[in-house]
């Protein structure tokens, strides 16, 4: 197998399922991931898309206990509910038959457990003494989603863990102003505890190496982010936390603690990996991830976790040896913003994905956000926008197109139509243009549905006029390929009608005529 022809292992940012996901999340991490698996199975490559919900996280808890109701309850009813929205969407993961997320189970958890033991087995965790926040009424200890505060980095209010607008990490007592995110009058002291830890500069040398490597791939702010971290004194990764909810942590020094949510998101993509290609028992949960098998994954996820993804992961695989692949890059989005202002559930500022199929049809909805995801910057989802570009850059110019083509070939029946060596080269361009923004090395969603709707655009007037109708088939069949990542299910019924839609369709001297679907 060639490097061109490795198992892609793709995974989206494991999404908490403390709701369901909003426009703002599919915008992100899943449409893009989507996109980039349906251009890896056109063009013929292995490709295993999926993720896992992170059932751990505290804001499961945190959530749970404002609603007044169970941490496993609020993770079941909101995994369905993310199911149903990637479905709506048509986020296609690799997943068994009527299925879409793998399971948060007993294998699951021994898989996670797996991976931990292994670690300290190994020698790779350090035990740490640690002075942590602690909620004096509530008698609970403060991280991640249960702790708040101000940013030590840049002062921006912030969670426990991480800055969402800065994106560096805070750990233990670090974060400024801490206070307990379920109650603010409730006093926070800091209490001491021993946990087991994996100390992140011991890997320095190696994790320079793999982004001199891997950087050139990745857009420019969230690369400067990974600089700005290695420019400074590497953090302790906590593995284990004094928690009452997620896998319990099975040693000996840290009793009755938990292994720490961030570091479940590397056994849970292996895990979700392994499941998503069959859930083999006689397989152990790591098989695909193995670095005997040469795969090449990639991850996409938001600026907000470019520490956990981007870092955090790294060094979880470099501690375990040589035994994994490591990433070939990350794909980051920024925010995407709902009328000018961040999304929020806890205000209701939101539409979810299932909501937005439901007023709109799916290619529609797709396109548009496509066209405007937040790829290098902070971008924006209006309703009254997605109407009129749509209107104007799609499904109008589509529709006439359709029309046009259908008038220009009626005479001829099904007789095949000459393409001129001018059509051929007219065709190879576009294909190019296309296959660059589907590549990783220059991967942009957002280029690509510009591109088509240019190319709609200007197939539109060509139809209009006395070209060769070889040529301009030979374009619109094209066209149809190189726009299916995206326009799902416009493209499934042209497949379904007899339109050829390989991308590398290969040299032709004549093309047969056919119907393009029309976009609702």
């Amino acid at each position: 197998m060639t490097a061109e022809q490795r198992h892609r292992i793709l995974i989206a940012a494991t999404p908490t399922p403390n709701g369901d996901l909003h426009v703002g999340h599919m915008a992100g991490p899943y449409l893009a991931a989507d996109v980039y698996a349906r251009y890896l199975r056109a063009a013929g490559l292995p490709v295993t898309y999926t993720t896992a919900t992170d059932d751990s996280q505290t804001y499961v808890t945190s959530t749970a206990r404002r609603q007044g109701t169970t941490p496993a309850r609020l993770a079941a009813e909101s995994t369905l509910a993310i199911e149903g929205s990637l479905t709506a969407l048509g986020i296609e993961l690799s997943a068994p038959e009527g299925r879409v997320l793998p399971p948060i189970d007993a294998r699951y958890r021994e898989a996670v457990t797996e991976f931990v033991r292994a670690l300290h087995e190994a020698g790779r965790l350090r035990t740490l003494t640690v002075r942590l926040p602690y909620a004096e009424r509530a008698g609970q200890y403060l991280y991640d989603g249960l702790l708040s505060g101000s940013c030590p980095s840049c002062g921006a209010a912030s969670s426990g863990g991480g800055c969402e607008d800065c994106g560096h990490p805070n750990n233990f007592d670090e974060l400024r102003e801490a206070r307990y995110a379920l109650d603010a009058e409730d006093p926070v002291s800091y209490r001491e505890e021993t946990i087991l830890a994996l100390p992140m500069e011991e890997y320095r040398a190696e994790l320079e190496a793999h982004f001199a490597e891997v950087l050139p791939r990745w857009r420019p702010r969230p690369a400067r982010l990974v600089r700005e971290l290695l420019d400074r004194p590497l953090p302790v990764i906590p593995v284990t936390v004094p928690g009452d909810w997620g896998v319990p942590a099975p040693f000996a020094p840290t009793p009755g603690q938990v292994v720490y949510p961030w570091v479940e998101a590397m056994p849970a993509s292996m895990y979700a990996t392994w499941w998503a290609n069959g859930a083999d028992r006689s397989l152990p949960y790591d098989e695909y991830w193995k670095a005997s098998h040469g795969a090449e994954p990639v991850y996409f996820h938001g600026f907000d976790n470019v520490y956990h993804w981007g870092l955090v992961d790294l060094v979880l695989l470099l501690a375990h040896g040589d035994r994994y692949v490591r990433p070939s890059a990350s794909v980051v989005n920024e925010f995407y913003e709902l009328d000018h202002a961040k999304f929020s559930t806890s205000r209701n500022h939101l539409i979810r994905g299932a909501e937005l199929v439901a007023e709109t049809p799916r290619d529609t909805a797709r396109f548009y956000l496509a066209l405007t995801l937040p790829e290098r910057e902070r971008t924006n989802f209006d309703r009254a926008a997605l109407a009129e570009v749509t209107a104007r850059r799609l499904t109008g110019p589509w529709n006439e197109l359709a029309a046009r083509l259908a008038e220009r070939t009626e005479p001829v029946g099904a007789e095949p139509q000459q393409i001129t060596a001018a059509g051929r080269a007219d065709e190879e361009r576009f294909a190019a243009a296309l296959r660059d923004c589907f590549e990783l090395t220059g991967f942009s969603v957002a280029r690509a549905a510009a591109l088509l709707a240019d190319r709609i655009a200007e197939l539109n007037e060509r139809a209009a006029g006395p070209g060769e109708l070889g040529d301009l088939l030979a374009a619109v069949r094209s066209l149809l390929a190189w726009s299916a990542p995206i326009l799902v299910d416009t493209a499934r019924r042209a497949a379904e009608a007899g339109v050829v839609l390989a991308l590398d369709a290969g040299p032709a001297d004549k093309i047969a005529p056919f119907r393009v679907p029309p976009l609702p």
